[in-house]
């Protein structure tokens, strides 16, 4: 079993930054393709960034492509996600999610995810 932990949430005003960090433990994830996801009140649970298991490969949705940064370190077993020049509309829950499969099509879905975090909170006032 993968445990994942998120941390970083908090309230910051438009146009500031925040660092979201995706802890996991019980086996490693250095072979798992990870994301980001995110779910504000009474809409649908969204991909906001995902990563392949090296790093090389990334994605993001067109909401946050070029504010937001998705990165890894497997020595570390974590993932990051970087937001800049955040807007309200970013304001959400945020989680973390793996899935052992390697393809895109997977770790950039909601259903293709395997485990998931709890949660971190996010607010953008404005």
């Amino acid at each position: 079993q993968v445990q994942l932990v998120e941390s970083g949430g908090g309230l910051v005003q438009a146009g500031g930054s925040l660092r979201l960090s995706c802890a996991a433990s019980g086996r490693t994830v250095s072979n798992y393709g990870m994301g980001w996801f995110r779910q504000a009140p009474g809409k649908d649970r969204e991909v906001v960034a995902a990563i392949s298991w090296s790093g090389a490969s990334t994605y993001y949705s067109d909401s946050v492509n070029g504010r937001f940064t998705i990165s890894r370190d497997n020595a570390k077993n974590t993932v990051y996600l970087q937001m800049k020049s955040l807007k309200p509309e970013d304001t959400a829950v945020y989680y973390c999610a793996a899935t052992k499969c390697a393809s895109a099509t997977y770790y950039t879905s909601v259903g293709g995810m395997e485990y998931w975090g709890k949660g971190t909170l996010v607010t953008v006032s404005s």
